[in-house]
């Protein structure tokens, strides 16, 4: 189930997807890492990998792109790239705290091995962001090989993109519920511009009472006393937070990504996202109208670059608020019950339950 399934979110409509991959030529693909081990916590995983590659070759044909954080305990590597060049020129990754490295590691081999460079002249700075799922898995096992990107990037397809326990959100936690990987998409009417905005996140942050789906106060009336979250263990995670790819269609330039990127904050802030100090809320927003050539030299000295007013954002800005928010719901809904290290249960949100709730705010 999505959220649309019970309540509709915000006034544009979504694509036909209703995920960052309508888009036109963005794709998303996910490798799942589930293992047990014999032991409370050693060899237990509950972990993977999501990519979002945007349109055509992003290697071969950079494009426009904008970093912000909202809170900074997380990492986003490749970003001091972006800041400076306002250029997008890898893929983007998602994955657990400590498979960051290897993640990225793992595409600069990828990339090499595909174009049969010679390793004297490849440059390759990766896109990773990350969020912990160190609740749920063994995160010091580091159980994300190499061979797990290279399946994301293969797998990576446009059309419908799979939400919850799956890829990088494997073992993530939403509100004390259990979280992931999560979708959404607007579409803006022609008298706008008719661009779309599509929103995918990796979820890992938030109390049970701070909960809110569409203004109800979901978590409130769903409390840990009766389905238990993360406060009744001994051993609370030291580190929440989540990560926010934007994907436009709308000619932005390098600035007009980044405020686009900021506007997640406002999406977050929605559901109840609050920015801990423990948190690491980290977003990149890209727009694939302009290709601007080969990022590693040798194209055209001059790009003739189009660009939307800044007067006229508004509606872009107003889109990703709401596909934000309905992208971290879609997580909650998509995800199911899952048992992890040292005994430890996170359990989904009920979808029933839910919507009798929303029914009695009158919000359906």
């Amino acid at each position: 189930m999505r959220i649309r399934d019970i309540a509709r979110i915000g006034g544009f409509p979504c694509g036909e997807y209703n995920a960052v991959t309508d888009v036109k030529g963005v794709r998303v693909g996910h490798s799942t890492v589930i293992k047990d081990g014999a032991g409370p916590v050693e060899g237990i995983a509950r972990t993977g990998v999501t990519v979002v590659l945007p349109a055509g070759d992003i290697v071969e044909n950079a494009m426009y792109a904008g970093v912000f954080s909202l809170n900074g305990n997380g990492e986003l590597s490749g970003c001091h790239w972006i800041e400076e060049s306002g250029l997008l020129t890898t893929p983007i990754a998602l994955t657990n705290t400590h498979s960051l490295g290897i993640v990225r590691d793992a595409m600069i081999d990828y990339y090499a091995r595909l174009r049969k460079t010679d390793g004297s002249s490849y440059w390759m700075l990766p896109v990773v962001g990350e969020t912990w799922d160190g609740w749920l898995s063994d995160i010091n096992g580091m159980h994300v090989r190499p061979e797990h990107l290279c399946a994301a990037l293969d797998s990576a397809a446009s059309g419908p993109v799979a939400e919850g326990c799956v890829g990088g959100g494997t073992g993530m936690i939403l509100h004390e519920f259990k979280g992931g990987i999560g979708t959404s998409s607007r579409v803006l009417p022609e008298e706008l511009g008719g661009y779309t905005v599509g929103v995918l996140i990796q979820g890992n942050y938030g109390k049970r009472e701070d909960l809110l789906i569409n203004g109800v106060p979901v978590g409130r009336h769903i409390p840990t006393s009766r389905i238990p979250g993360k406060e009744q263990a001994l051993q609370p995670t030291p580190k929440e937070d989540g990560s926010i790819i934007i994907a436009t269609d709308a000619p932005l330039t390098p600035d007009q990504c980044k405020r686009l990127a900021r506007r997640a904050g406002l999406g977050l802030g929605r559901t109840g996202g609050l920015a801990f100090d423990g948190s690491g809320d980290i977003f990149i927003a890209f727009s694939t109208a302009n290709r601007l050539g080969s990022n590693a030299g040798g194209g055209p000295r001059e790009h003739t670059v189009r660009t939307l007013s800044h007067g006229c954002m508004d509606p872009l800005f107003r889109a990703t608020v709401e596909a934000t928010h309905e992208a971290i719901v879609n997580a909650l809904c998509a995800a199911t019950d899952t048992d992890g290290i040292l005994g430890r249960r996170m359990y989904a949100l009920p979808l029933d339950e839910v919507r009798g709730i929303m029914r009695r705010y009158e919000s359906l």
